[in-house]
């Protein structure tokens, strides 16, 4: 039985689907959808414990492992190592910077900071654990939320992504070995990647995928609902975003049948260059000097606090603010970093480790501070210079804090109405790029790595993973989303290091011989992607 096994796996295995990573990974998504749908008040009981237990007892683990990382891909930087090809020394890149960077950045937070830019700046207004209660709604705690929110979206997380894209990248495309989470533990197990150990990885990265996506098409969906109520005056129900998910599952499952080259790709671009139409009306429209002078101001003031804030652990008094927003949002990059490592990994085959550190890095956070910028502070100078009416729509209903503040920014009707237009085009857009790259992992996990997997495959990934997101919005709306990243995010974290290990002792051997041609350890895994 080992023997078939591995046979399976290794030379021709690019062909291949094995029943155990297919069935098993079905049938436990399957059975989370049951026990949620079954018994809700039960299912969030259950993840609310699961919760609180890592909240009182591993936030130090989830910080100290953010940190880790990101010391490590600066260390991977400036090392000799950073000149190693990932690929044959003569492998150029697939894509263009910019399409390359549109496909990174819209499946690494697209979405999600599209939720977050303007209602996570306006709570920390309003309360945070670095400011006093006199402190509250003044220009001294709109800085020290504009820092705390950028944090959150910041260095630390794309550090993650940077380490970990990489990670799979090098040994899918220096060592032959198949597009997925265990063949970074190959320095460690050798040939038994390709049995239990394997697989338990593998699985372990599809959970961690379906629930992160699930969790940012959740929000994604609850506020696609407040910007067409806003423009159409339709109601804002659960069921309405239930009906969203659904539909848009069908269009992202339709995106990712026609592969990277031609449907995720064109997105991806297209989201980019609304990204930056959007942020230009807000600047031009908007506050201009003031804006300008916040993104000077903020980024030197996240630079400088960052590693402050990195290491902070939050007293008792303040657990449970940073349990709901530091250790939320550092389960959802190791949620997340299954899925956007193995696509970024997936569309980087020619980079150098310099080269994409570098970029997975730096130029995601400088679009980062951009935005959070920009929404953020036109929102705060609302608030703290204009006739407010943000914080009141925030505490409302927080998925209406972008339509509010393009409302507030009294630009007039026809404009309010196009900013409006965009910015639910934008959710849509980026809802459908998150699900069709994540449905490409995941059938890539379940496929052994085959970069082109079955369609029967993807459509049944494309409808999972909206089932999954629209069961945790019934059963809890955005606590569920936010419970199910944290808690999730735990066992993969063993995995996610077990990797880091594995690269560290393969690039070690490599520093041996830096500038030679790689060694592959299945040379007939390595034809180029398609």
């Amino acid at each position: 039985m080992q023997s078939t096994d591995k046979q399976s796996c290794k030379p021709g295995f690019w062909n291949d689907i094995r029943p155990i990573m297919v069935t098993g990974s079905a049938l436990l998504v399957v059975m989370f959808v049951l026990f949620t749908v079954i018994n809700p008040d039960y299912a969030g009981t259950v993840f609310n414990s699961a919760r609180d237990f890592i909240a009182s007892n591993l936030s130090w683990y989830y910080i100290a492992l953010m940190n880790f990382y990101l010391i490590f891909a600066l260390l991977l930087v400036f090392s000799k190592y950073g000149k190693i090809r990932l690929g044959a020394n003569s492998d150029k890149p697939e894509f263009s910077y910019f399409a390359w960077f549109s496909m990174l950045f819209g499946a690494g937070i697209g979405i999600g900071i599209l939720f977050w830019s303007i209602a996570e700046p306006i709570f920390y207004l309003q309360n945070n654990p670095f400011i006093s209660d006199t402190q509250s709604m003044t220009a001294e705690a709109a800085q020290v939320a504009m820092r705390v929110a950028i944090f959150h979206w910041g260095l630390h997380g794309w550090a993650l992504y940077a380490v970990l894209g990489m990670t799979f990248a090098y040994f899918t495309y220096r060592k032959g070995l198949p597009l997925s989470i265990r063949s970074a533990l190959y320095p460690i197990f050798g040939e038994r990647i390709y049995g239990p150990i394997g697989n338990i990885a593998d699985l372990l990265a599809v959970l961690g995928t379906v629930f992160g996506i699930a969790t940012s098409l959740g929000l994604g969906a609850q506020q696609m609902n407040a910007g067409i109520s806003y423009l159409l005056d339709i109601e804002i129900s659960t069921a309405i975003q239930i009906l969203l998910i659904a539909v848009i599952s069908i269009v992202a499952t339709a995106s990712v049948l026609s592969g990277v080259n031609k449907g995720i790709r064109i997105l991806s671009e297209l989201n980019m260059s609304l990204t930056l139409l959007i942020l230009a009306l807000f600047v031009v429209f908007g506050p201009t000097l003031y804006l300008l002078s916040c993104i000077a101001v903020n980024t030197v003031d996240y630079l400088i606090n960052a590693p402050a804030l990195g290491v902070w652990i939050a007293p008792v008094e303040h657990a449970q603010w940073q349990s709901d927003w530091t250790i939320f949002y550092w389960g959802w990059w190791l949620a997340w970093s299954p899925f956007t490592g193995i696509f970024i990994a997936r569309i980087s085959r020619g980079r150098t480790v310099r080269e994409f550190i570098l970029v997975v890095l730096v130029v995601p956070t400088v679009l980062t501070i951009l935005w959070i910028t920009i929404f953020g502070n036109s929102a705060m100078y609302i608030e703290l210079f204009g006739d407010g009416g943000v914080a009141a729509a925030v505490n409302a209903d927080t998925t209406t804090a972008l339509f509010k503040t393009i409302e507030l920014l009294d630009v007039g009707y026809v404009l309010t109405g196009i900013m409006a237009t965009i910015c639910t085009f934008m959710l849509l857009t980026y809802f459908v790029t998150s699900a069709d790259s994540a449905t490409l992992v995941i059938c890539t996990l379940v496929a052994m790595g085959n970069n082109d997997p079955p369609a029967k495959l993807r459509i049944f990934w494309g409808v999972a993973i909206g089932a999954v997101a629209a069961v945790l919005l019934y059963s809890g709306g955005l606590q569920a989303l936010k419970t199910a990243s944290i808690v999730v995010a735990l066992p993969f974290s063993v995995v996610l290091i077990l990797a880091t290990f594995g690269l560290c002792k393969s690039l070690y051997n490599e520093g041996k011989t830096i500038n030679t041609e790689p060694f592959l350890i299945n040379p007939s895994t390595t034809k180029p992607v398609e």
